[in-house]
């Protein structure tokens, strides 16, 4: 029977309930102390060696070279990720190539193209930056 070792947010949840239970019971143990007991209840040798078979819940969801669709500044768009970067608590900082220029202004007078525009998006794909109606600046979808 072969067991599929958790995910490694599962057993740093676990980790922490252990030392809880065991802090409240009179038993102090460090942290590392309990994801290496954690680490040997799956099997494993030790935390490093559980956290690489492990699943991450969170595969990368942003590619260089993704083709993306969505609006910017309000204006659809579609175009390619250009380069990207995981940012901590869930935040991608990504560079998108347009495939045509986007009109950023809205005004009848004057126009301002963008062909390639930086931002930092949230797991949902908008940016937490908004317009003054409340519009984010950005919302990204997969094409």
């Amino acid at each position: 029977m072969t067991h599929k070792t958790p995910a490694v947010s599962a057993m740093k949840q676990q980790a922490r309930r252990l030392r809880a239970a065991l802090q409240d019971a009179g038993t102090p143990l460090s942290h590392s102390g309990a994801l290496e007991t954690v680490a040997r209840q799956h099997g494993h040798r030790d935390w490093n060696t559980a956290q690489a078979a492990a699943s991450w819940e969170n595969p990368a969801r942003w590619q260089v070279g993704q083709s993306v669709r969505g609006r910017y500044l309000n204006q659809p768009f579609t175009g390619r990720i250009k380069s990207v970067s995981e940012r901590i608590g869930g935040f991608w900082r990504l560079t998108l190539q347009f495939d045509a220029p986007v009109d950023v202004v809205t005004s009848q007078h004057f126009s301002n193209y963008r062909s390639q525009v930086r931002c930092v998006i949230n797991a949902q794909g908008t940016t937490t930056e908004k317009t003054s109606d409340g519009t984010p600046h950005l919302r990204l979808f997969t094409a």
